[in-house]
């Protein structure tokens, strides 16, 4: 029936439609489930994507029950894992990667000086909300530097992962999980 692909802190579920019109576009058949802890993105992920009959949503914690072992074949977030302190990354680093079946792709900030600033002044120039502008900057700080992501996966027991840099200072991470055939 396809290939199941889980955005865990998926927001309003942007990257879940993106991946559902490339699907469509090669005629691929793809399960798409986003999961998010907030209530009010759900709804508005679920609003959002009424024309998408292959993308459905969970209201949970990542962290809860209700995702299991081997309930996905790939397990992706985007801008999200840097919200967690390192216990609670190496925590959910092992949770993406129990769940799913043949690999986690996290893509997250590149702590860099020259991110912190240059989003500073973007945020200033284009947004005229103060919580982006505070935010924005504070999600730089709260990231990564190469060697911090590949220390915490080895004390996560990750064996098998990449890392590669990425456009826009963002990290690629690639956990390969490929427990079953």
């Amino acid at each position: 029936d396809g290939m199941t692909i889980s955005d865990w802190g998926c927001g309003g579920g942007d990257s879940l439609r993106v991946i559902a019109d490339w699907a469509r576009k090669l005629k691929l058949k793809l399960n798409l489930i986003g999961v998010d802890a907030t209530g009010s993105a759900i709804e508005y992920a679920q609003k959002r994507s009424a024309e998408y009959p292959e993308i459905s949503y969970i209201e949970s914690d990542v962290m809860s029950d209700k995702l299991v072992s081997d309930q996905f074949d790939i397990v992706i977030s985007s801008l999200f894992t840097h919200h967690f302190e390192d216990e609670s990354w190496i925590q959910l680093i092992k949770k993406m990667s129990d769940c799913a079946r043949k690999a986690v792709i996290v893509n997250d900030l590149h702590r860099h000086w020259f991110a912190y600033h240059s989003i500073g002044v973007l945020t200033q120039i284009f947004s005229k909300s103060v919580m982006v502008k505070h935010d924005s900057k504070l999600s730089v700080l709260r990231s990564f530097k190469r060697k911090e992501l590949e220390q915490l996966l080895q004390r996560a027991g990750i064996k098998n992962f990449s890392i590669r840099w990425m456009w826009a200072f963002r990290w690629q991470v690639v956990i390969y999980t490929e427990k079953h055939g």
